[in-house]
């Protein structure tokens, strides 16, 4: 089994930079999403923001490692490069199904 690599920064805590990492990783990954379904107003817009951003929070890590596992990378990436990767990634695809439904839900009505 291959070990990561934790390179602490600076004095902070190996938590508070994987948080700090997946802050940014969905941040990023919801910013980046608007260029695939643009939002049709605010509201919408925000709630996916939103949800992607947590996601991106919640699912980082472990979307991270399922794909440096994949691509056989685990060994060669600090766990801050893991959790920025798998929060963007998790957070764009959110941002993404969250679009794709908003927009079956208006086809077929399912909306109020």
């Amino acid at each position: 089994m291959a070990r990561l690599m934790i390179d602490p920064v600076h004095d902070l805590p190996e938590t508070a930079w994987i948080l700090f990492a997946k802050a940014i990783g969905a941040v990023a990954g919801s910013a980046i999403s608007i260029a695939y379904i643009l939002p049709k107003g605010r509201r919408e817009a925000a709630l996916r923001f939103l949800t992607g951003v947590v996601i991106g929070l919640i699912f980082g890590t472990s979307v991270g490692l399922k794909l440096a596992t994949e691509l056989d990378l685990l060994e060669h990436l600090s766990i801050f490069e893991i959790s920025l990767t798998g929060a963007a990634l998790a957070s764009l695809f959110a941002w993404w199904g969250l679009g794709i439904l908003a927009r079956l839900g208006e086809r077929y009505n399912l909306t109020r």
